[in-house]
């Protein structure tokens, strides 16, 4: 059982996030619904690659903050261009550096696993090399990033 569950509150479109997120995350579900007012739901409790998450719809004067973001760390370059693509379309705004916020103002890191391991390799001005080739880059490209490792 987990004891810390992420809450979410939307302004409105809980439902339609949530939906949105499981159908792009594998491993990912809604587990119940609360019903609310005019045949919406006033809870969504639901999972994101096996961990759960609630989300309710708060009215307008809930709103998301950039200093907290959900961090994907992705097998590959297809994984990064699917979820990329997901969560930009119909509203969301490409940010620097793998992050971005989707249609509802959620921030996300959608961060390939290849950054990690090149970014952190032993011998420094090959992962410099690595970190400042994602600084100019909105969506990370595994293929740019290994480019730039090997000089």
């Amino acid at each position: 059982m987990n004891k810390i569950t992420p809450f979410v509150t939307f302004q409105n479109n809980a439902e339609k996030a949530v939906n949105l997120y499981i159908s792009l995350i594998k491993n990912s579900k809604i587990n119940g619904m609360v019903p609310g007012p005019n045949g919406t739901y006033s809870l969504i409790f639901f999972e994101l690659d096996g961990r759960p998450y609630t989300a309710m719809n708060g009215g307008p004067t809930f709103s998301f903050a950039s200093g907290f973001s959900l961090y994907v760390e992705c097998e590959d370059q297809s994984e990064v261009d699917r979820l990329w693509d997901g969560l930009c379309a119909n509203g969301g705004e490409a940010g620097r550096c793998g992050w971005l916020k989707d249609p509802w103002g959620m921030s996300w890191q959608i961060i390939p696993r290849r950054f990690t391991e090149l970014a952190s390799d032993r011998d420094p001005e090959r992962a410099m090399r690595t970190i400042n080739a994602m600084l100019k880059m909105n969506k990370i490209i595994v293929s740019e990033l290994e480019a730039a490792a090997n000089g």
